[in-house]
Order: structure tokens, then C-alpha cells, then sequence
């Protein structure tokens, strides 16, 4: 199962409709020393939106794209297609910049006015990726028959897209379940953290069979935001699984890098790497105290110690423990 990072496009409603140069270029960065190589980036609401009369970013889709050189041979970097805005002009300028994919959208019940896009993508040479946005509006059995519908057309992947945020865990693997009968290629969930149920709904999905989960860091994304990126690589990782994610360096990097960046832009994080990794491990936050000191004076990781000690002590680790730890790590 793979994380598809999309904070550099839907996170970008939180600053408006775009991300700056500067922060487009620090997530890329975080993102590929972590792994994580599959990220959708831009306008908030895609390709061509502004040239349609959208929203104004303070990045154009051509700045955009000269971003992203330095990159585009260490990960596949795509964009957010809305099906009405379609421009070959600009698909075609996009596939010589080396983008790997346009993820074409619409609402859920409009994929028949889909094909057009899909062609001039497909024709391109690039990937042709597809969100049925608010797929709650159909039902399972609808959202499926229009899925197979959409492969017809040439699409080569498809997310369901909990706009929303109103999804129960149940309809998320209903959604999902219904989809991978219905098709042969890859089905991905998206989530929204309006009921709080986003990460719930991520687990739902990769229990029924999502190749991959929409994700953005520190759920940064429209509304209540998305699914974390974190948070998700740490909940699949207790399943044993995404082990090629490095998780401790995307959480150093938000924590240093990312969070301060965002400070300034008004966006708090709700869920610190600390408390996430208190999480992931099954440590009380009441022994926090002494694993800083001991990581401290020990010039240890202080997450690859929490997690190490209560690996083998969730209930009560005794500081030398914690030391007899964190001389192994040393």
C-alpha cells in the first residue's frame, strides 16, 4: 500500500489557494528524505484553474512546474486536473516539464463528462489518476458501475473522496470494497477529519483493499482537514506494513522545519510529533519527563528511545532501562 502526499495541493486551501516557492520547495524536500515519493502539488483546485477564472495563487501553474525541477527524477510529482478545466496547451506544457501524473477530478455521478480529459492526459504521456469528489452522494454499487465506466475511458487509478468528511468507517470499506470489484486498477481513499473519523476511515479503506491513502502533514488540507501523513504512516506501520517510509525523519523534519514554517502562517499542528510518537508507541505521556533527560544526556533520538523502552516496557520503564536503551542506540 503506498501514501500519496497531498498537502502541497489540498493543504494549499489553508494559505489561500497556493503554496509559496519556499514552502512548495521545503515539503518536497521533507517529503523525498522521507521516502514518501508520490505527491500531488499546486493550485488547491488544479491545473488551468486560474487561467478558467479560479481563485489567484501567488504561483502560477508554469512557476509551478519550474519548481519542481530539481525533483521530478526522485519522485512521481503530479497535479490536481478538474475535469472542466482541461487545457491541452497546458497538459502538454506540464508533460514536457516532466510531471508524472494529472489526477483528473469530478463529482461523483459526473464521470461521463470525464473522457475528454482523460484523453488529452492519456495523450500526453502522462498518468491519468481520477478523484470521484464526493463519492458519498452515490451509493457503493453507483460509485463502482461509474469507476468501471472511468477505466473504459483510460484512467489508471481512482480515490474516493470523502469531501465531507461524513463517512463512517463502514461506508469507507463498503466504498472500497465495491470499487475493487468493480475495477483492475488501483483504488485509493481520501478522507476528511469533519466527524473525526478520518484516520478510522484510512484503516476501514486499507482493510478492504486501498492500493493507496490520500495524506496530507499535519492534516493539512480544506475544511477539517485530511488524513495526516504521519499519523498514517505510524497507524499502518503497528500493522507492520509501509516499512519503506521513514518515519522518524519526516517527524524530525515537522518538527523542526515544517511546524516553525507554519507557525507563521497561522496554522497550529494538531497533533505533535511527540504525542504522535506516544501513540505509535503505547507510552505514557506521564514518563516524558525522564526519557528527555535521559535522551538528553545519552545524545540519543528521543522518539527511537521512547519507542525502544516501551517495547519492551509499556507499563511502567524504569529510567535504567531507559539508559540500558539508550547506550544500544548510541
Amino acid at each position: 500500500m503506498d501514501i500519496m502526499d497531498c498537502t502541497l495541493r489540498d493543504g494549499a486551501n489553508i494559505v489561500g489557494a497556493g503554496f509559496s516557492k519556499e514552502l512548495t520547495t521545503l515539503m518536497i524536500k521533507g517529503l523525498i528524505q522521507s521516502n514518501i515519493s508520490i505527491i500531488e502539488m499546486g493550485h488547491c483546485t488544479g491545473l488551468g484553474s486560474m487561467k478558467a477564472g479560479g481563485k489567484k495563487s501567488p504561483v502560477t501553474d508554469e512557476e509551478y512546474l519550474e519548481v519542481i525541477q530539481p525533483f521530478v527524477d526522485k519522485a512521481s510529482i503530479g497535479m490536481f486536473q478538474a475535469a472542466a478545466n482541461a487545457d491541452k496547451e497546458l497538459i502538454m506544457l506540464a508533460a514536457s516539464k516532466k510531471l508524472s501524473f494529472l489526477r483528473i477530478g469530478a463529482n461523483a455521478g459526473d464521470g461521463k463528462n470525464a473522457e475528454r480529459a482523460v484523453k488529452l492526459v492519456r495523450e500526453a504521456g502522462l498518468e491519468a489518476k481520477y478523484s470521484i469528489m464526493k463519492a458519498y452522494v452515490c451509493t457503493p454499487e453507483e460509485l463502482a458501475a461509474e469507476a468501471a465506466m472511468l477505466e473504459s475511458f483510460g484512467v489508471q487509478a481512482i480515490t474516493i473522496m470523502d469531501s465531507a468528511g461524513y463517512m463512517f468507517p463502514a461506508q469507507a470499506a463498503e466504498y472500497t470494497k465495491k470499487l475493487k470489484e468493480a475495477v483492475t486498477i488501483p483504488v485509493g481513499f481520501h478522507g476528511h477529519s469533519n466527524l473525526g473519523l478520518a484516520m478510522a476511515n484510512a484503516l476501514a479503506a486499507e482493510g478492504s483493499g486501498a492500493d493507496f491513502i490520500d495524506c496530507g502533514l499535519m492534516g493539512m488540507a480544506r475544511s477539517a482537514g485530511n488524513i495526516t501523513t504521519e499519523g498514517a504512516i505510524a497507524m499502518f506501520r503497528r500493522e507492520g506494513k509501509v516499512q519503506e517510509y521513514d518515519l522518524y525523519t519526516l517527524l524530525h523534519f515537522i518538527d523542526q522545519e515544517l511546524m516553525p514554517a507554519m507557525e507563521k502562517e497561522g496554522y497550529h499542528n494538531p497533533i505533535s510529533p511527540i504525542d504522535l510518537i506516544l501513540g505509535y508507541s503505547g507510552c505514557h505521556s506521564s514518563f516524558l519527563p525522564i526519557f528527555k533527560k535521559v535522551a538528553m544526556e545519552k545524545g540519543v533520538d528521543l522518539y527511537k528511545l521512547i519507542v525502544e523502552v516501551s517495547a519492551k516496557n509499556q507499563k511502567n520503564p524504569s529510567k535504567d532501562l531507559m539508559e540500558e536503551i539508550a547506550n544500544t542506540l548510541r
